[in-house]
């Protein structure tokens, strides 16, 4: 190194000769960085990672930075490498041949710069070789010594401990942003109700990646479900635990459970993974502080029917709406307590959203960037969401730009969705009395609505058994009243609804059973069906994917 230089390291700055010039390199595994194989053959393989010298631009090497080269497996290099600590070595006529390895190149500049005396420092760390530092006098007359040996020996030791760190870090991250990125939705589910568009951007390296998620999770009735969280902590097992909660809420929304009912069940969750990780630490569960794995979470769920949405969150920073007028306000969701804590309740809030208007869910990490002020964040938010009608893409753009700063010390997440609505041409509805007779016309009544839409006849008559077994079975086993519902969206949804709890499951029927056939046609006929609770009884739904126009 030039005298007076200096090569800084995280872990402190160091200091060498300045009669002697240095360069680092780096050994080119071919099985990965865990690697402490040599490549195979007589050869060594190197790549040329950083060096410097007491003169300006390094004349003495003649292997630029990022280059590879070579010495054979007998050489001093490859005897410094196998017993693996610091080496001196003298230059002259006789192992001159050693240092030029073959390159008339190297052995002019070692003869031209005068070298006499080389040390040889392999860079090891936990077991594994990871390079090799090249230190070469020239200006002084005396050879390398024993303190230089010592001295060299300690930095050596430092280095690769520093660089098996970074390599480590490093690793690690790229694995946690690679499971992180496999397990956020790569494009929007098939539904009509929202436009959505959305950003997941990471932390910087030093912070490490979070645990921040969102999702879009059709529903039945041609809703869909709008979801942003927060797991604490940053690492791979903060990716891990985001991806069993989104796995755990969509399967609760599987089951169509209200907001704050599928809070509560992830709330249950949560306590139970922080109960498994204590025993699988070997620790006491009684004694660990409850709440370990905290998460936050936003859960809305639209019904482009009705244009209401209603959500609940638990400890989640509250949405923003955008309305066609150019209004942007918080919404007033109950806060709810964060996931983990268990035994405090969720609220649902509900709210008529019109068409067109524009929900922005996003986490902490979007609004406090920067150690910014929560209200400032807001306030750069509701700048960014000021012309709704602008394409959500350039949106989701504007509000990165707006709000978030370099390095980012958090994850941030952003989902965008525009509402949509169906009208009355897309909906029909009739009320049934509860009479066995009043199946014949309900498949009339649902026959002419599907000619009203120009559905074709295999649609029709896929949908006349669908409608006579429902009806037949909310007569049969439900209560009055009785309501059937077309929905004509990117599929057609056929509901029956009644005032009865019990939920219809599928059975075999035996061969000589008159009846248990019926959900079982329907489950053959269509792409799903299932049933859901309301506030006055339960609606079972079947959905019929319709043919390509």
């Amino acid at each position: 190194m030039t005298e007076g230089a200096s090569w800084e390291h995280s872990r402190g700055r160091v200091r060498t000769s300045p009669t002697s010039s240095s360069w680092i390199c780096w050994t080119a595994h071919s099985r990965g960085a865990d690697t402490d194989e040599a490549p195979p053959g007589d050869i060594l393989v190197f790549n040329r990672a950083a060096q410097r010298s007491v003169l300006a631009g390094c004349p003495e090497t003649v292997v630029p930075l990022g280059r590879t080269h070579t010495y054979p497996v007998d050489s001093p290099v490859g005897c410094a490498l196998a017993v693996g600590r610091v080496t001196r070595h003298r230059i002259d006529a006789d192992t001159l041949h050693w240092w030029a390895a073959g390159s008339p190149e190297r052995a002019r500049s070692i003869e031209t710069h005068g070298m006499h005396s080389m040390m040889l420092a392999p860079l090891r760390a936990r077991g594994v070789t990871l390079g090799l530092a090249i230190l070469a006098r020239h200006r002084a007359v005396d050879p390398f010594d024993q303190d230089d040996v010592n001295l060299v020996e300690e930095l050596a030791a430092r280095a690769a401990l520093c660089v098996d760190n970074s390599r480590r870090y490093t690793r690690e991250r790229a694995i946690a942003l690679a499971l992180r990125r496999s397990l956020l939705p790569r494009r929007a589910p098939r539904q009509a109700a929202v436009e959505v568009a959305s950003r997941y951007l990471p932390a910087h390296a030093r912070a490490g990646i979070g645990g921040d998620w969102f999702d879009v999770i059709p529903l039945s009735g041609a809703r869909v479900a709008l979801v942003v969280g927060d797991v604490v902590g940053h690492g791979i097992r903060a990716s891990a635990t985001m991806g069993r909660l989104r796995t755990a809420v969509r399967t609760l929304a599987d089951v169509d459970l209200a907001p704050d009912e599928l809070l509560t069940q992830l709330d249950d969750f949560v306590l139970r993974m922080d109960r498994e990780d204590s025993v699988d630490d070997g620790t006491d569960p009684a004694a660990e502080e409850v709440g370990e794995v905290g998460a936050t979470c936003l859960y809305a769920v639209y019904d482009p029917v009705s244009s209401r949405c209603s959500m609940a969150r638990a400890g989640h920073p509250p949405p923003l709406l955008a309305t066609p007028d150019g209004k942007v306000g918080l919404l007033d969701v109950p806060a709810g307590p964060p996931l983990g804590l268990g035994g405090l309740p969720f609220e649902v809030a509900e709210f008529d959203l019109p068409e067109s208007s524009v929900l922005a869910l996003c986490t902490d990490g979007l609004i406090e960037a920067g150690g910014r002020d929560p209200d400032a964040g807001y306030a750069l938010l509701r700048d960014a969401l000021a012309v709704p009608s602008r394409p959500l893409e350039e949106t989701c753009k504007t509000v990165v730009r707006s709000l978030l700063t370099d390095p980012r010390t958090d994850d941030a997440a952003l989902l965008l969705a525009r509402t949509r609505t169906l009208g009355p041409d897309r909906v029909a509805t009739w009320d049934l009395p509860a009479d066995p007779a009043v199946v014949a016309r309900a498949r009339e009544l649902a026959c002419a609505q599907l000619f009203a839409w120009n559905l074709d006849a295999d649609v029709a008559f896929t949908t006349e058994l669908v409608v006579s077994e429902l009806v037949t079975n909310a007569i049969r086993y439900g209560g009055p009243p009785v309501r059937l519902r077309l929905i004509h969206d990117t599929s057609l949804i056929c509901e029956v609804s009644d005032a009865g709890s019990a939920a219809p499951h599928l059975r075999r029927a035996r061969v000589f059973d008159e009846g248990g056939r019926g959900l079982m046609i329907v489950a053959q006929l269509t792409e799903r069906w299932g049933s859901r609770h309301t506030g006055t009884g339960k609606t079972i739904w079947a959905e019929q994917l319709l043919p390509a126009t």
